[in-house]
């Protein structure tokens, strides 16, 4: 009986897991794609309101495809909290990609490749990276309460999606960047996806904290070529 629960259990995990996946990737397909064959350049300055638009209706896929695990989590114990966190990150994002942002040098990119699209960053690259982040927290979301729905570890739930963030930014090889610079992306990634859970289970509000640290990586990710050359090749 134990033997046949324990398979059913890891059945149910690997669907959820695929969906999650099957989602992001078709995401990601639409993006490098679908949107240049509608006439939308698959870059977040050139194209940043419809790309946006593009990740809101995903948003969407996501709450309507993971409501069930979203409804019976979300919970407001301290509101005043709540409201402090939220003003924190809607006002710092605000005002690094509003004000800090277009001050900054441009970038000092040294590379014989064309520069990805964080790199040359203005200010309306992060309209469409900030909905696109919302976007990835809402599955990795769905990921942690799917494992934690069948009673894992915290541990494993970290490594689990430490593994899958990070193998999922194997995806942005589809936007014609080098290798160098995926397996970056991928390491960062993972190393983000095992603090994610830990955030997101067992910290008030940890969604929002969860949601702000992925949003700095790329704040930060814009600065470094700003004061540093970049030698990822």
């Amino acid at each position: 009986m134990t033997t046949k629960a324990t398979k059913y259990s890891q059945e149910s995990i690997l669907r959820k897991l695929l969906l999650i996946a099957a989602i992001w990737i078709a995401s990601d397909i639409g993006y490098y794609f679908v949107l240049p064959q509608l006439g939308v350049k698959s870059s977040y300055n050139a194209g940043s309101v419809a790309i946006a638009l593009y990740y809101i209706f995903w948003i969407g896929i996501a709450i309507i495809t993971f409501w069930n695990l979203y409804r019976d989590w979300i919970r407001f114990d301290n509101r005043i909290a709540a409201y402090a966190v939220w003003l924190v990150a809607f006002g710092g994002c605000t005002l690094f990609a509003a004000y800090v942002l277009p001050r900054l040098p441009a970038a000092n990119w040294t590379q014989s490749w064309s520069a990805p699209d964080v790199v040359l960053a203005t200010e309306w690259y992060f309209l469409p990276k900030s909905v696109d982040i919302l976007f990835q927290q809402l599955l990795v979301l769905a990921m942690v309460l799917s494992l934690a729905a069948e009673r894992l570890e915290l541990r494993r739930i970290s490594l689990y999606c430490a593994l899958l963030f990070g193998a999922i930014h194997v995806l942005l090889a589809f936007g014609g960047l080098p290798i160098g610079y995926v397996i970056r992306f991928m390491i960062f990634a993972s190393a983000f996806g095992a603090i994610f859970p830990v955030l997101i289970l067992r910290v008030p509000n940890g969604l929002g904290y969860s949601y702000m640290l992925h949003w700095f990586y790329y704040a930060v990710t814009v600065l470094m070529p700003r004061f540093f050359s970049t030698p990822v090749s």
